[in-house]
Order: C-alpha cells, then structure tokens, then sequence
C-alpha cells in the first residue's frame, strides 16, 4: 500500500484530543470502518487504530504520549504520513470482558480462535454505549452469538463512530 501523507489539526472533544483526516486521505485507507495505521506525526512514530467519523472520514485519539513526542498541540497543524497494517495488534480488552471470558472457558477459546481485526469489531459493538446495562447485555449477548459459530458482530455498521465519549448517534461530536 502506498503511504497516505496528509495534515490536520487536533482539537478537543470534552477532555479528549482527536485528529481528523481530511476525507481525502481517509478515502485512500482500504475500508470506511476502522483501520489500524502505523507511520509518523511530525516525524514521531506512532500506531493507532483510525476510528470511523460517521460522515465519510477516519480519527484517532492523539495521547499525551503521541502529542508530546510529536510536539503536537491542539490548534498546530500536523503532517501526518502512515499505512494500513496488514496484521492487526491485539485489542485491549477492557475488565468487564475479559473477567467474562474467564468465567466461560468454552467463550474464550472461541474468543482466540477469531482474528484481532474480529476481536476489535466485537470490543467495539459492546463499548459503543455509555449504559452499563446496555453493554452487560451486549456481553452475553457476544458471547452467545460466538458460541454461535458467529466470528463477527451482526447487523453492525462498522462505518459509524462508536465511541460514546465523544460520538452521538455514530457521528463524531464537533470540536468543544
């Protein structure tokens, strides 16, 4: 894959720093639902998966780690140059999963057997609420479905943002 070299400029949502790419450079990557890029940021290196925006384009979360070693800060514009991993790093699964997969040896087998891309879609569907009884349901709900036979979550637009810090209704909240 050809490397996506483009700039942007990271702003606030609420207490989080994102950067958006430009539409132009989120139309190279090879899918509208998330992808997991590696390359530089003002020359720094990074590793981030690219969240969909809901509207056509990708962002990440610039961390304190990756803004500082870039010396990036919100209102800069940055260059970015980056490309699409073949091999997806595994996911970090949060406590409440992976205290689940403990509980039910027969899920997390299964759980292992399906690709980190997969593991990703499934962590995903689960955290993209902010109801905690919402997400305890999805759980079950995952883990039935993987006892299933089904590898990836069903009836899941992967092109919708789904992270409730800073998405409503799967699109990227604008910048506070």
């Amino acid at each position: 894959m050809t490397t996506i070299r483009c700039t942007a400029e990271p702003f606030n949502i609420g207490s989080w720093t994102i950067l958006l790419l430009p539409k132009s450079a989120s139309a190279k990557l090879p899918s509208r639902g998330m992808a997991m890029v590696e390359g530089t940021i003002n020359g720094a290196p990074f590793q981030a998966p690219l969240e969909p925006d809901g509207k056509g384009s990708h962002w990440f979360r610039v961390t304190k780690a990756i803004g500082d070693a870039a010396k990036a800060d919100v209102g800069d514009i940055v260059t970015l140059a980056m490309e699409p991993m073949e091999q997806w790093p595994e996911p970090k699964v949060p406590a409440d999963v992976n205290n689940a997969l403990a509980a039910n040896p027969k899920v997390h087998v299964l759980w292992k057997d399906i690709t980190p891309m997969a593991r990703w879609d499934w962590l995903r569907w689960i955290g993209s609420t902010k109801n905690p009884d919402t997400r305890k349901k999805r759980i079950d709900v995952a883990f039935s479905k993987l006892k299933a036979g089904e590898r990836r979550p069903c009836c899941f637009n992967r092109s919708m943002c789904t992270e409730p810090m800073v998405s409503k209704g799967g699109v990227l909240l604008e910048p506070t």
